[in-house]
């Protein structure tokens, strides 16, 4: 195997998890080469405490594993994406609507689902069972009924009962199938044991059984009856020996287990042992598991019991503490090491990579280009020719969503013009790493540009790319670098400088993405807060001229919030008038999830410090209406990628826009002197 091979870890399972902790731990144990994480997901669920998630006793955020935070720590790439193929002999993982992923060695934790069936929820996956849940009802008329007694059905019929005090409860089993002492808790619970055959009167939830993901039958790779991956000792699937598979989706065919999150926790340190001497080129050591695992089961009466095979203690009080103590110091560990209090900032990526707005105003006046600020410069023609420029540093490790988000950013230029983007030219910086993985890079960079392109009906006409010149980080994706130059049209393009009297203030979308991903880097950042941000920023804000063409004739001006924070963008848009003042409803200002929290605890972008110079305007012509926090204040100033749009407009077209949605009026412009 060459010394550039690529590892690929498909799935966010426990085994992969723990895999991930040991390098962040021990980064000497990685393997010297580009390392990506699949995962459908930016979480993984620890499968432990699911029944306590159910019952009530955890908020989600409790026994998410941040994937995300995980690989950052571990110097591994991660892609939010969902797998739908593989292909061993051309070694390429198939992703939906993305390039397919190449690689040298591949390790499979893709977990199971449950077996199919028309009469019930299945329990796995895990998000639509939970998003089942969430929707039904306490109080709900008719029982829910629980098919399969097994350990996890027990659990999640007790867990249920915990939530649902009330409500009719059913748990299906094979006739026979469970001893006195189970049937007498299940008694004590109010749960009504149903054989088999029994037709269920209200909703099924099934537990009966896992088996490994629909897609692995279209590889070709060994597979049992199930559907597991039919692996050897040292964890290799049969046939493939650059392929390991580890955690549900997998079986060792000379030592079968039950897909368990106990066996799959158990399977990470021989799974970690043998990819790292593979990828050294030194061999393999056989795990031989035990035959049997220790189970603890809780109750609804926090209690639990212990089960070892056919052997079992409990229920006990003190069986459910163990439980307790063993699953919180699972999580415990996959916290990152405190940030210490002396450490300087990390430098942020994104459009917070950007010169402050101090030097580049006055380099751009050395030169005699210190005039008004446009989002795009306007080429003769009929109609004339707009055209914008921007790029910066990766901020995410996935080449394709970078790739998207750069080309969002770019175009937000032409759309705060009024104005459709037809093409657009890309320079591509890599990173200095073997050739192929400069390839991969390019592929899925490129095709994350032409996502946002293809949406508009716009063309990536061309480009060129450079290699870097300096050490590539790592993971090396987020050595790539992206500028794009940006075309289109408008018959009569908005103004930063049209701010007009009267005009109301609209912005499109929330605030904070610099605080978020400066948060992200320190490990502060909540796994869905940042997923919540990304979402708003990956959205395309093109549909936006489509909804505001009826009402053009009253939009006077427009600009995008991007790295100068919506104050210093403001102040872009007033610069040319003195006889202006902006009223800010500071209350009115959206902000995403978690954001506001991060900057009161004094968390800010790299970029920050400098773009508070901005707080000047607060002491002339913009006025806040309410005394504002120290967090709305950083808020302010706070650089956006991706950001929202701020248009003025009419009072008339601006009630228009808000009942639409998504435009909230943030403010208002009046003449300084009445």
């Amino acid at each position: 195997m060459s010394a550039d091979a690529g590892v690929l870890l498909a799935g966010g399972g426990h085994s992969h998890a723990l895999l991930l902790k040991r390098w962040a731990m021990r980064p000497e144990r990685r393997p010297q080469h580009s390392i990506t994480l699949v995962n459908r997901s930016s979480t993984a669920l620890y499968s432990g405490m699911v029944p306590g998630l159910i019952a009530g006793l955890y908020r989600r955020e409790e026994l998410a594993i941040d994937l995300r935070q995980l690989c950052d720590r571990a110097g591994v790439a991660f892609m939010e994406a969902e797998i739908t193929g593989l292909d061993p002999q051309d070694r390429c993982l198939r992703l939906r609507d993305r390039p397919a992923l190449h690689f040298d060695w591949l390790s499979l934790d893709v977990g199971a689902e449950s077996r199919p069936s028309a009469t019930g929820v299945p329990i796995k996956p895990l998000e639509a069972s939970l998003a089942f849940l969430e929707r039904e009802g306490a109080n709900h008329p008719k029982p829910l009924r629980v098919i399969g007694a097994g350990a996890a059905g027990l659990e999640v019929v007790l867990a249920l009962r915990r939530r649902w005090p009330q409500r009719a409860l059913e748990l299906q089993q094979r006739p026979g199938q469970l001893d006195p002492a189970v049937q007498q808790v299940l008694q004590q619970a109010r749960i009504s044991l149903i054989d088999d055959g029994s037709h269920p009167s209200g909703l099924c939830l099934l537990c009966t059984g896992s088996q490994g993901p629909a897609w692995l039958s279209t590889t070709g790779l060994p597979l049992d009856p199930d559907g597991r991956i039919r692996t050897d000792p040292c964890l290799r699937v049969e046939g493939h020996p650059s392929v390991f598979a580890s955690g549900d989706c997998a079986v060792i065919s000379a030592a079968p287990r039950p897909a368990s999150g106990v066996w799959a926790v158990r399977a990470a340190q021989p799974l970690a042992t043998n990819l790292e001497a593979a990828c050294q080129g030194q061999p393999l050591r056989p795990w031989h598991p035990r035959r049997e695992a220790l189970q603890l089961i809780g109750t609804h009466r926090n209690a639990a019991w212990a089960q070892w095979g056919s052997w079992r203690l409990g229920p006990s009080p003190l069986l459910w503490q163990l439980k307790q103590r063993i699953d919180q110091a699972f999580m415990a560990g996959f916290q990152g090491p405190a940030a210490m209090a002396d450490a300087p900032p990390m430098a942020c990526r994104g459009c917070a990579a950007k010169l402050p707005a101090q030097p580049l105003a006055a380099a751009l006046a050395q030169v005699g280009l210190g005039r008004q600020p446009e989002d795009a410069a306007s080429l003769p023609g009929d109609p004339e020719l707009l055209q914008s420029v921007d790029g910066f540093p990766a901020l995410v490790s996935d080449p394709w969503l970078n790739g998207r988000l750069t080309a969002l950013h770019a175009c937000s230029d032409l759309w705060a013009c009024g104005a459709a983007v037809s093409g657009a030219m890309a320079t591509v910086t890599l990173p200095m790493v073997a050739a192929n993985e400069q390839q991969d890079l390019l592929v899925q960079t490129l095709a994350g540009i032409r996502s946002v392109l293809d949406e508009q009906g716009a063309e990536l006409i061309g480009g060129h790319t450079m290699e870097a010149r300096s050490t590539a980080p790592l993971p090396a994706s987020l050595g790539v670098q992206i500028t794009l130059t940006v075309n289109g049209r408008s018959p009569s393009p908005w103004l930063k400088s049209g701010l007009q009297p009267g005009d109301a203030l609209l912005i499109s979308r929330p605030l904070g993405t610099g605080v978020l991903f400066a948060g992200a880097m320190s490990g502060a950042t909540k796994a869905a807060d940042l997923d919540a941000a990304l979402r708003g920023m990956t959205s395309s804000q093109h549909t936006l001229l489509q909804q505001v063409e009826p009402m053009r004739k009253g939009i006077h001006a427009c600009t995008d919030i991007t790295g100068f924070g919506l104050l210093g963008h403001l102040g872009e848009m007033l610069q040319s008038h003195p006889e202006l003042t902006v009223q800010l409803d500071g209350s009115a200002i959206p902000a995403y999830p978690g954001a506001l929290t991060l900057l009161e605890g004094g968390l800010s972008s790299s970029l920050a410090p400098s773009n508070r110079a901005a707080w000047r305007w607060l002491d002339g012509p913009v006025q806040l209406q309410q005394p504002p926090s120290s967090a709305l204040l950083e808020l302010l100033v706070d650089p956006q990628t991706c950001g929202p749009l701020l248009l003025a407009c009419t009072s008339a077209a601006a009630a228009e826009l808000t009942e639409m949605g998504p435009w909230i009026q943030i403010g208002s412009a009046t003449a300084a002197h009445g």
